[in-house]
């Protein structure tokens, strides 16, 4: 990992005009809802686990409104929170008229009906990661945040640290040479059952097992979908996309923002078979074609979960890292995670300078989406910028489940080659519940 110190007067001077260059230059410009004196009114939906992280992020502002289809879950954030009107179901919520802002912490399936309605009311919006639960949801997530001009940012905390800037200066800078291949993996495998299971077990007290399934077919109650670890849902297709879905989310976005991607050209899946109907693969390996862009070559983009990783070169063993990203250029390497990296082979970048840091830092990712309620300023993780971010992840499960290699027009929303892909791409909302 390489340190370097840079003059702070001259760091501050670069990043203030680079790094607002950049902004502009990525993100639609919200509303000026409130002076900067002046405090949010935001209500939080899914107040546990992230939810009650990300509402403690904003605790400075107003929390004016709380949801949570769990009441023991609400009741604990109710004591943090006395002032804050209280609800079990969302679209409720919004219907409260002093909101300005909205947090969504829900499980994956619903993080899109529930944003978009409150896009649509003119609420700025803060999403957990993923935006969306089909390809066509993010989409629609990207189209509705530019049409309301509302701030936005989904919660990909990592893209505000210090790391993945400096890792993106380096790409940017031509460190490596122009980059033709790119790895990324997360060693996370699938907990629980891979099949929905039989036995009736009652639902628990206080906990509204049909709101929890919102847009979601019905299904009866079981504990599998939440036991193990509080993610046990996001290998069900009904609610999550697995670790590409999730995880994908922080790895990819380093290799998304270094080299300004977007749609891929084409896209395909590997993993155990048959394809289960209801739950994620125990592994998956995807891979996306992306086109030439500007100076930049067309680009290999592969990722790994389960227990998978790409070969490692010279120097490192990818194995012993947990997650990360490897560049491949055509002057060298670059490795990363989310707080180190590494320039290979080292003998050749022993004497190696990187370059003077350009990007501003951040505010801090919650409060750079504050910021932008307050005063109409972008953020970099804006549904624009993440929105196409998750397209492209979705498209990966899209392809295992139809066990083709996906030819992809991203203007029309559809793979030109395999009509079915369609029932994966979008989805039937249960009554009361269509975005």
């Amino acid at each position: 990992m390489l340190n370097r110190t840079t003059n702070r007067r001259g760091f501050l001077k670069s990043s203030a005009l680079a790094g607002a260059g950049y902004w502009m230059a990525t993100s639609s410009l919200a509303a000026p809802t409130r002076s900067l004196q002046e405090k949010l009114n935001i209500g939080v939906i899914g107040v546990h686990s992230r939810g009650a992280a990300n509402a403690e992020a904003v605790a400075s502002e107003n929390i004016v409104a709380l949801c949570d289809v769990d009441e023991r879950y609400l009741g604990e954030a109710a004591e943090k929170y006395p002032r804050a009107q209280t609800y079990i179901d969302w679209r409720r919520m919004l219907d409260q008229p002093d909101l300005d802002a909205v947090i969504v912490s829900t499980t994956e399936h619903t993080h899109a009906p529930a944003s978009l309605q409150a896009m649509q009311r003119g609420k700025h919006v803060y999403c957990e990661k993923p935006l969306a639960h089909t390809v066509e949801e993010a989409r629609r997530m990207r189209e509705v945040s530019k049409q309301m001009q509302v701030a936005t940012q989904m919660g990909t905390q990592i893209h505000a640290t210090e790391n993945y800037r400096r890792v993106v200066e380096l790409i940017r800078s031509g460190a490596i040479g122009p980059v033709r291949e790119v790895h990324c993996w997360v060693e996370q495998g699938i907990e629980g059952p891979r099949s929905r299971p039989q036995d009736s077990v009652p639902v628990p007290e206080k906990f509204h097992w049909d709101l929890w399934l919102g847009p979601a077919p019905s299904r009866p109650y079981h504990p599998c979908y939440f036991e193990k670890r509080s993610l046990s849902w996001q290998n069900w297709w009904d609610f999550g996309n697995g670790a590409v879905g999730d995880m994908g989310c922080h790895i990819i976005d380093l290799p998304f923002w270094a080299l300004e991607l977007q749609a891929p050209t084409t896209v395909e899946a590997e993993g155990p078979l048959p394809v289960r109907p209801e739950t994620y693969p125990d592994e998956l390996k995807v891979r996306w074609e992306h086109p030439a862009r500007g100076n930049r070559p067309p680009l290999t983009l592969t990722w790994y979960d389960g227990k998978q990783w790409p070969e490692s070169p010279a120097g490192v063993d990818l194995t012993s890292w947990h997650l990360g990203t490897m560049f491949v250029g055509d002057k060298g390497i670059l490795v990363a995670d989310y707080g180190r990296y590494l320039l290979l082979p080292e003998a050749q970048f022993k004497d190696f300078q990187a370059p003077d840091p350009w990007i501003a830092p951040s505010l801090g990712h919650h409060e750079e989406w504050v910021h932008a309620c307050k005063t109409g300023a972008p953020t970099l993780c804006n549904f624009d910028y993440s929105g196409a971010l998750v397209e492209h992840n979705l498209l990966g499960t899209v392809a295992f489940r139809t066990g083709q290699k996906l030819q992809w027009d991203a203007e029309q929303l559809t793979a030109t080659n395999c009509p079915a892909a369609e029932q994966y791409l979008r989805k039937t909302y249960r009554d009361g519940w269509a975005i």
